[in-house]
């Protein structure tokens, strides 16, 4: 997969979990598991690459926060309607 995308669990009309899957390669998988603020958990290969952002808090997360952890990742920040069913209002 070479890019990025959000999926997103809902219950009742509303978003109770997210993953946001970042590139990675044939066979990947999560070696490692990273929290971090804002109800974020991180998944890492095994080389080292993040390979997705668990968002376990949706009502949590706001835009600045996921970008910043995004950049910090070395991925392109995303734009709010992008991930909107999971950013607070």
């Amino acid at each position: 997969m070479k890019h990025s995308y959000l999926e997103v669990t809902y219950r009742k009309g509303r978003p109770v979990a997210a993953y946001y899957y970042l590139p990675r390669r044939d066979g990947d998988r999560s070696v490692r598991t990273e929290r971090v603020p804002g109800g974020l958990l991180v998944d890492y290969a095994s080389d080292g690459r993040a390979i997705g952002i668990e968002i376990s808090s949706p009502s949590r997360v706001d835009l600045r926060g996921l970008n910043e952890l995004l950049v910090r990742l070395g991925q392109e920040p995303v734009r709010r309607e992008d991930v909107a069913p999971v950013i607070a209002a």
